[in-house]
């Protein structure tokens, strides 16, 4: 047998089975139980060293100095 042919057979059997076994091993991994707080931490790391307070009203609402008119 051809080392393309073994390998293409390989690849298509057990290589796939692999693969798939370990896509499901990442997904449960992902969503064990405990594993929030790692989340959590992690989707706020870009507010870590923010100087910023949360409650700044500087944006853009802020700057105009007219309120729109109601349309009848």
């Amino acid at each position: 047998m051809e080392t393309y042919t073994w390998l293409r057979a390989f690849a298509d059997s057990w290589h796939l089975l692999f693969m798939f076994v370990f896509f499901i091993g990442v997904f449960v991994y992902i969503l064990r139980p405990g594993s929030s707080k790692v989340h959590d931490e992690t989707a706020n790391m870009i507010f870590r060293n923010d100087d910023k307070p949360s409650g700044d009203d500087n944006g853009p609402r802020a700057t105009s100095h007219t309120e729109p008119k109601e349309v009848r």
